[in-house]
């Protein structure tokens, strides 16, 4: 069965050993990320970012049982547990299948995870564009035409993320 952790990330190793600890071999971890490449005065920085921030997906089979999750509450980094896992099995795991569908093989998502509409608005969260918000009006398999002010451009799909915009 899988549960969401909510983490202190800066201490997930430890909770990775305390749960191997605890309850064997046998239970897995999940945490989806991409690698976004920034740019500052002309230098490329590669920065790996969780898909889920400070959450985990851990999976054991013994989750079900309210006694191993009371055993685990107070595990040092851990906040807590999110309630109503049990009923969201089937979201989590297609969830995961659909970012194991679309990793890269590195392990890191791609962008194709990310659903995109034309005519809406999206932010660049990576490339030379970062942080700039753009109106899009054409997309094919690889690119996106965009205007970013008064300027039409085209963003891979293949390198960049973005991320819609409220």
């Amino acid at each position: 069965m899988w549960t969401v952790l909510k983490i202190d990330k800066k201490s997930i190793g430890l909770i990775k050993e305390n749960f191997i600890n605890k309850l064997g071999q046998d239970v897995k971890f999940y945490v989806p990320k991409v690698k976004l490449n920034r740019f500052l005065n002309k230098k490329k920085y590669v920065k790996e970012i969780s898909l889920l921030g400070d959450y985990l997906l851990c999976f054991h089979k013994d989750f079900s049982n309210i006694s191993i999750l009371n055993s685990l509450k107070y595990s040092k980094g851990l906040k807590y547990f999110l309630t109503s896992f049990k009923n969201s099995q089937n979201e989590i795991e297609k969830f995961i299948l659909r970012c194991k569908a679309n990793e890269d093989e590195n392990g890191f998502i791609k962008s194709t995870f990310f659903d995109f509409k034309v005519g809406k608005k999206y932010e660049l969260i990576s490339g030379p564009f970062t942080s700039m918000i753009f109106n899009s009006f054409h997309e094919n398999k690889l690119s996106i035409k965009a205007f970013i002010n008064n300027y039409t451009v085209t963003v891979s799909k293949e390198k960049n993320f973005i991320r819609p915009v409220a």
